[in-house]
């Protein structure tokens, strides 16, 4: 019989009934150091106080009207997010896959409106993630993802990750876009080199296609800039942003220029939750934070703490481990032994840590993490890795 809640997640044996910073604590009792963030989405860990208090004060005078009227709280952050970024615009969504759905129509009906309909194509890379609605996997391509979902939505190209020569020789009359993500979360935490995002810029300049990011995980602080893309001294046509933007309530966005939105007229999109006052009124408290120079600049001087540590841990445990990769706080421990007796190992240290592509652990603590916690999740994560060494062992 098919359980009451859709098996399509394959889930640990463990129910967490409240959280504390960096901390979850299972129904059991047990304390869980969280290196994972609900994915990346819990930038300011469980129970902020910031984002506590947002949410309630809103919730106690309005929750929804939809998008027929004005929205205070949707104005106000969006003219944050354009303050900050390079964006004119910003269209809310709920999540990551609807932001990826609005980033492609909104490059196609670019081109659509300024008499070029034959430019549809959009230009993606291998091991890419972009959610799973029907845009998203077929962007990804990934047979993972998309077999036995078919017809796929046409107008993808697929090319391999970091080549260009391969994007220079794709870029024709009927590309629309180039939709990269500047470091591969599901991929396997893989940054893509700022010159090859300069390139990228560059080649859609020469052309005219419009530059789509993907930073719904590499965003919001995640990699020490606000945005990730800031580190190649790039600005793109059009992002998709989600995860961390609500630090936990469901909240995305697409941020676009002038130019890129001009096709996006009055009915062409829309969305009856997008930008809801409760979503809006914590995104605004967590840009408040997260946006500001002096929590970015401890964003970066945790990472180096933290990625000096686990290459320590890599040069101790090589049989486990074979690399660290990743920016600022979104980092991979590339494996040796597999991934998931990794993540299974952590578990049992009561750590909890994210598995992704190409043998690859995903370590994506809250940005408000502290030294001692770093110097806590090391201690588990060695000892899951002697646990991983002495599996091994014994299946010898």
């Amino acid at each position: 019989m098919i359980p009451s809640v859709l098996p399509t997640y394959s889930r640990a044996p463990l129910s967490f009934v409240k959280g504390e910073g960096s901390w979850l604590i299972e129904a059991d009792g047990r304390r869980f150091l969280d290196l994972g963030a609900g994915i990346a989405v819990n930038a300011l860990g469980h129970a902020h106080p910031a984002l506590v208090e947002a949410l309630t004060r809103q919730a106690q005078a309005l929750w929804h009207v939809s998008n027929l009227y004005q929205i205070p709280q949707q104005q106000a952050l969006a003219d944050k997010l354009v303050d900050a970024s390079f964006a004119d615009t910003v269209f809310f969504t709920n999540s990551g896959t609807e932001s990826c759905e609005l980033a492609v129509k909104m490059a196609r009906k670019y081109w659509y409106e300024n008499g070029q309909p034959e430019r549809v194509n959009i230009i993606t890379f291998e091991g890419s993630f972009h959610g799973r609605s029907s845009a998203g996997i077929a962007a990804a391509g990934s047979e993972k993802m998309t077999k036995g979902f078919g017809p796929l939505l046409p107008g993808f190209i697929h090319l391999p990750f970091g080549d260009h020569e391969a994007l220079k020789a794709a870029m024709d009359e009927t590309v629309a876009a180039v939709l990269v993500e500047p470091v591969q979360g599901e991929g396997g935490i893989r940054p893509l080199p700022d010159a090859c995002l300069k390139g990228m810029r560059d080649l859609c300049d020469e052309t005219g296609a419009l530059l789509i990011l993907d930073e719904v995980q590499c965003g919001m602080g995640r990699t020490g800039k606000l945005f990730a893309h800031e580190w190649a001294g790039i600005e793109p046509d059009i992002m998709m942003v989600a995860k961390g933007i609500g630090g936990g309530f469901p909240l995305g966005a697409v941020l676009a220029n002038e130019r890129a939105a001009s096709g996006m007229t009055a009915g062409s999109h829309g969305s009856t939750y997008g930008g809801n006052p409760l979503a809006c009124a914590v995104g605004g408290a967590v840009m408040d934070i997260v946006a500001t120079p002096e929590f970015l600049a401890e964003v970066n001087r945790k990472a180096a703490l933290m990625r000096q540590k686990l290459e320590g841990l890599v040069a101790a445990h090589p049989d486990v481990f074979e690399a660290v990769r990743g920016a600022g706080l979104m980092l991979g421990l590339k494996c040796k032994a597999a991934n998931t007796a990794v993540v299974g190992a952590a578990y049992d240290a009561e750590l909890l840590v994210v598995p992704a592509a190409d043998n690859v652990v995903r370590l994506l603590p809250p940005l408000t993490i502290t030294d001692e916690e770093i110097s806590e999740a090391l201690a588990r994560l060695e000892t899951a890795a002697c646990a991983v060494e002495a599996e091994t062992a014994g299946a010898d």
